[in-house]
């Protein structure tokens, strides 16, 4: 697959966001993984209003701020972008005082390739002076061009019927592609998974060791590996920690590591007072389909052929859509699964505020029948008036309604107009 807008420059989402921060807050933190396209944006919103640029990729601007964070802070202009600052921990307390001393708005654009919730100091420092925003690697409606309205469209359960294209291969190429612009850029697949397999390794070469002092560090990428072969399951801190002949905590604090570093993700199960038979274990995710693709060595091809990791893939894809999705929203989405202790499941739970919730079912099949609504079915029963919608998305060509709140939608609807 050659994505649109591959040969030039993304349109991101998330930059009406970014602008209307700048008005009203004296710093925007924008945090997401390496190459996903934060110094780009901060870059292309920032310099036309006068934003001066630093990088501490640069060692020597790491050594002047880590030796004099005051008097570095001070001596900047009225208007900079602070790129990787997650790089300078010295420097938050720095800019704590800055914003305090001169409160006004976008003074500051600051970037970091870390979760800014698992960095407690900067949290911390810059609680209610920041506006925080994370940037994800691209959608697949920004690689499109296009501006979908599906989020709008489940919270309201406004799927109309209708016949769309089934994608058929192109649904795998996607999957595999994944979403990093430098990786889109990449003339063949096989640059491709080259692509992602060094920058898995410069992760954990880099940002991990800037983080951690960890004793087995040669485990990493082949933790990663692993958790691609398992995206999509029940966290198993255990039958990891086997693989491995490593403690149970170590592998904690492992996955705990990658995931600062937006490698991989852990969606929290969906709970409920009404039920106590629910499944409370988190599910692991791999941050990216084109890495976990990479890492296993898949491409399109057997990935079609390979059907039981198809499914799983298929469901880490289409909960990185929602997640891009709602970033650049100003709702606040929350995203858990559903499980209980009779199997029923629905494989994303989205949250809007406490009175709105959906569920998606996702499907690697072209059809669509009674039993694969029996998960959304008993999650409306639990959730009650807070339900809103529930779809399965899956590779068929109808929009199906079943009922008042439950259809069956071409998971190409994520990403269409």
């Amino acid at each position: 697959m050659e994505p649109a807008g591959t040969s030039g420059m993304f349109v991101r989402a998330l930059a009406a966001r970014l602008r209307a921060a700048l008005d009203d807050s004296p710093a925007v933190l924008i945090h997401g993984p390496r190459q996903s396209g934060k110094t780009t944006l901060a870059r292309m919103v920032g310099e036309p209003r006068g934003y001066r640029y630093v990088s501490f990729d640069d060692e020597a601007v790491v050594r002047a701020a880590r030796w004099d964070p005051v008097g570095f802070v001070e001596a900047l202009p009225s208007r900079v972008i602070l790129d990787e600052v997650q790089r300078v921990p010295e420097l938050f307390a720095a800019l704590k005082l800055a914003i305090d001393a001169r409160r006004v708005p976008g003074r500051f654009i600051l970037t970091g390739s870390a979760h800014v919730l698992f960095v407690p100091r900067l949290a911390d420092s810059l609680a209610g002076r920041v506006a925080m925003l994370e940037l994800h690697p691209l959608a697949q409606c920004e690689i499109e061009g296009r501006r979908p309205r599906f989020l709008e469209r489940l919270f309201a359960g406004a799927f109309r019927s209708g016949v769309a294209e089934r994608l058929g291969a192109n649904l795998a190429e996607r999957i595999v592609a994944g979403g990093y612009p430098a990786a889109l850029a990449r003339a063949s697949g096989a640059r491709r998974r080259a692509w992602y397999r060094d920058y898995v390794e410069s992760q954990i070469q880099r940002d991990v060791r800037d983080l951690a002092r960890i004793r087995s560090f040669e485990a990493l990428p082949k933790l990663v590996a692993l958790a691609a072969s398992q995206t999509a399951r029940l966290l198993n801190v255990a039958e990891l920690a086997s693989a491995f002949e490593l403690t149970r905590q170590t592998i904690h604090d492992y996955v705990t590591l990658l995931e600062r570093v937006f490698l991989l993700w852990r969606l929290p199960a969906w709970h409920s007072t009404r039920a106590g038979r629910l499944v409370k274990r988190p599910k692991l995710h791999v941050g990216d389909t084109g890495i976990a693709c990479a890492l296993l060595g898949m491409d399109a091809r057997a990935l079609v052929a390979d059907r039981a990791l198809f499914g799983p893939l298929l469901e880490t894809f289409v909960l990185q859509e929602l997640r891009r999705q709602a970033s650049w929203t100003d709702d606040a989405f929350a995203f858990h699964y559903f499980r209980d202790r009779d199997d029923f499941e629905v494989d994303i739970v989205l949250e809007r505020g406490p009175a709105a919730l959906a569920g998606v079912e996702v499907k690697a099949a072209a059809s669509v029948n009674e039993s694969d609504l029996r998960g959304l079915r008993k999650l409306q029963a639990m959730a009650a008036k807070r339900f809103v919608a529930g779809v399965v998305l899956y590779d068929g060509p109808a929009t199906i309604r079943f009922t008042e709140r439950l259809f069956a939608v071409p998971v190409r609807a994520l990403w269409e107009a």
